[in-house]
C-alpha cells in the first residue's frame, strides 16, 4: 500500500513520488556500497540491504513526502559509528547531490539535496556532541 502524503509536503510540490524515492535510494545505495571510502564502512555495519533500504524509503518518504511511514531514530545509529567523520558526511552529500540529480528532475533533486544537508548538519552537530559527551565521561573516571 502506497502511504499518502501530508497535503502540505514539500515534495508534493516538487513533483517527488514514491517510485522516485525507491528508484533515487536504491540508486544511490548501489554507489555508496561499491564506493571505496563508504563501501567498506556500510557493508560492515549492514547484514540485510533489503531491509535497510526499505528503511530508506520510509525515512525520505517521511522527509519529503511527510507520510510518517518512518520510526526510526537516526542519531543513535550513526552516532555508534566511531570510523565516520566530517569527510565521510561531505563524500556521502557529494554522491548523494550527484545521484538526486542523475535520478530527479531538477526541482526534485534540489529538495532532497537541500534536506539531505540539512540532516547530515545535525547529525554531524549530534555525533560532535556525543563524542564530546563520551569523552569528557571516560576522562571522569
Amino acid at each position: 500500500m502506497t502511504p499518502t502524503p501530508h497535503p502540505k509536503a514539500p515534495g508534493l510540490a516538487a513533483g517527488v513520488t514514491e517510485p522516485m524515492i525507491h528508484d533515487l535510494v536504491h540508486t544511490f545505495y548501489a554507489k555508496v556500497r561499491r564506493d571505496p571510502m563508504l563501501g567498506p564502512i556500510f557493508n560492515a555495519k549492514i547484514d540485510n540491504w533489503d531491509e535497510h533500504l526499505e528503511k530508506l524509503c520510509r525515512f525520505w518518504s517521511s522527509v519529503t513526502l511527510l507520510t510518517g511511514t518512518y520510526k526510526g531514530r537516526p542519531m543513535p545509529a550513526h552516532a555508534a559509528l566511531p570510523e565516520i567523520d566530517n569527510h565521510h558526511f561531505a563524500h556521502w552529500l557529494q554522491l548523494f547531490a550527484e545521484t538526486a540529480r542523475e535520478v530527479c528532475p531538477p526541482d526534485a533533486a534540489d529538495l532532497f539535496i537541500d534536506r539531505s544537508q540539512r540532516i547530515a548538519q545535525s547529525l554531524e552537530q549530534g555525533i560532535a556532541m556525543h563524542r564530546s559527551m563520551m569523552q569528557e565521561l571516560a576522562m571522569s573516571q
